[in-house]
């Protein structure tokens, strides 16, 4: 069954929405972005998260200290990695890591392979900041990627109307989504329960 990661979430009730309708992973954003958080705010939102939700927190760029202090204090069981880091520094951080992909052509897809991380998450290149732009990309250029369907996040655009033909097209093992939870730039209730709906229902 394919997983959800619900992804920048800031407040409570959607911390718990999304948990009561089945995500296997919430993620907390400490990047530069509208989603961001402080790692006292992820701490007590990660407290509503039970025991087998993974939390995952998503960084551009910081520095090893930060990395370290959020894993340990919220606790995060993964830091996504979706700056400009270099093999060496995620290998050196020893932590357990997602690479973030930003996806404009089969070569940014075939750089994946010099990662060697535990998850690889393919997204559509930020606008305003490093990260997600609520726009899919060319599914088919995953194809070059040569990663194992089991270590592949999708993202970037999706949402309740085009997740299905997402997962049936690319077969990834988690499907993460933002911005298609949102009315005017903040997290609905209603969206993270139909998107759920959406995934785990016809896979029942």
């Amino acid at each position: 069954m394919t997983k959800v990661k619900i992804c920048g979430l800031m407040e409570r009730e959607h911390v718990e929405a999304a948990v009561e309708a089945g995500a296997d992973a919430i993620g907390f954003v400490f990047a530069p972005s509208r989603r961001r958080v402080t790692i006292e705010k992820a701490q007590e939102l990660a407290s509503l998260v039970p025991e087998g939700v993974l939390k995952i927190g998503v960084f551009v760029d910081a520095v090893e200290e930060e990395l370290k202090r959020a894993f340990t204090e919220v606790p995060l069981d993964f830091i996504q990695y979706h700056g400009d880091e270099k093999p060496d520094f995620i290998q050196q951080m020893g932590l357990p890591a997602i690479r973030a992909v930003s996806v404009h052509s089969e070569g940014d897809v075939r750089q994946a392979s010099r990662y060697d991380v535990d998850y690889f998450l393919f997204d559509t290149p930020g606008t305003e900041f490093k990260g997600g732009s609520g726009k899919t990309f060319d599914w088919t250029l995953l194809e070059e990627a040569g990663v194992h369907p089991e270590q592949l996040i999708l993202a970037g655009g999706l949402t309740v109307d085009n997740v299905r033909e997402a997962i049936e097209r690319v077969n990834p093992y988690m499907v993460d989504v933002s911005s298609g939870v949102e009315i005017n730039k903040r997290k609905d209730v209603g969206l993270i329960r139909g998107f759920l709906d959406t995934v785990k229902k016809k896979e029942r």
